[in-house]
């Protein structure tokens, strides 16, 4: 291996003697662009390196806990990703870097926005100069969200990009500017209606093996609370056996979540509620009310939340969780509290990079 220094940094210039755990990168942008680190991993080293990033944590921890259960749920690529539109060309930023690596083609998203997106985000920077650029893989077509801070950028100016590209919405900085038909996504039997910039897994395999996770850790609960619930990813896969009320801080979420709910045929009843859970968690006994919860929240976690559930007479929780470290620091809360961490499972739906989503039941 030879390596060059580049300040505190060293920059890999060529392999000499392979490792027996190397394999060549797909990607012909892999080690310049910085949106996948692990394509050089063979698949043994690959997933015991992604598992080992959740067991190291929970050690750290002081919970003893093991998974051999490690989904690949890239399925068909990501269907959601944001390019950076600057001067120099449209694609993820260059390795431990602040510039953006230009690329025509990205192998990890969906068919629909491999070549698209970064078309499309060069073309939103041709007209109103350098942007981030949001894009969707909808049931109904790309739904595309610009932000910029530029102040002279005219968004009359974006607008011609809609029909070019055939995109199903085009947003500037949270405001629709033009919808040739409302982005929707089919979620078990319902059919929701998506919020600009709306929070979905990254991929429909992990949207889709999450769900039937969530459903099966809930057991025969008839009522349950799903926090951080978004526009519905568990929601409307629970409600096929059990009621369910939904919290989330997202006021286009939970609207989403609603019309969806009105209109769903076929499911219990899903209501939801606009409430920031960091602030204001569900209390100890407004938990009364459920018989099992289910937690998604962002990568700060939920450590006050986790404080209720522990002070409550909940039996049965599933979380849901993007971030390693955090999920081990409220588990190790749960444990000690009286609850038993009974199933791991590692759902790798960011391939090739570092980040893991792990999914957990938990039970006293």
């Amino acid at each position: 291996m030879q390596i060059e220094r580049d300040g505190d940094r060293g920059t890999l210039v060529g392999v000499e003697t392979p490792s027996a755990d190397r394999v060549e990168a797909f990607c012909p942008h892999f080690g310049v662009c910085g949106g996948c680190q692990l394509q050089h991993l063979d698949r043994p080293f690959y997933e015991s390196f992604k598992t080992g990033l959740v067991v190291a944590a929970l050690e750290k921890a002081g919970l003893d806990v093991k998974s051999d259960r490690f989904v690949d749920a890239s399925g068909r690529g990501r269907r959601r990703a944001t390019l950076h539109a600057r001067k120099e060309g449209a694609g993820y930023m260059r390795l431990r870097s602040h510039q953006v690596a230009d690329i025509a083609h990205c192998p990890i998203l969906v068919p629909e926005l491999a070549s698209r997106a970064p078309a499309i985000a060069r073309a939103v920077e041709a007209v109103i100069g350098e942007a981030d650029v949001a894009f969707t893989a909808s049931d109904s077509g790309i739904d595309v969200a610009v932000r910029t801070q530029r102040r002279q950028a005219r968004a009359e100016r974006l607008m011609p990009l809609l029909g070019e590209f055939g995109l199903a919405r085009l947003a500037m900085n949270g405001e629709t500017l033009l919808q040739a038909q409302p982005p929707t996504l089919a979620i078990g039997r319902a059919s929701v209606n998506l919020p600009v910039n709306a929070f979905l897994q990254a991929t429909a395999a992990a949207e889709q093996t999450l769900g039937e996770y969530a459903l099966a850790g809930i057991g025969k609960a008839k009522r349950v609370a799903d926090l951080f619930c978004g526009v519905g990813t568990f929601a409307f896969r629970l409600a096929e056996q059990a009621q369910v009320t939904a919290f989330d801080s997202d006021r286009g979420a939970i609207t989403a979540l609603q019309q969806a709910a009105r209109h769903a045929s076929g499911l219990k009843t899903v209501t939801g509620f606009r409430r920031d859970l960091f602030r204001d968690p569900l209390t100890r006994f407004e938990f009364d009310g459920f018989d099992a919860v289910v937690l998604d929240p962002p990568r700060a976690g939920a450590m006050a939340q986790v404080e209720e559930l522990c002070a409550s007479k909940i039996g049965q929780v599933v979380m849901i969780a993007c971030d390693a470290g955090t999920f081990a620091r409220d588990a190790e809360r749960l444990v000690q509290a009286g609850f038993t961490l009974r199933d791991l499972q590692i759902v790798d739906q960011f391939a090739w990079s570092t980040h893991v989503e792990i999914a957990a039941t938990f039970t006293r």
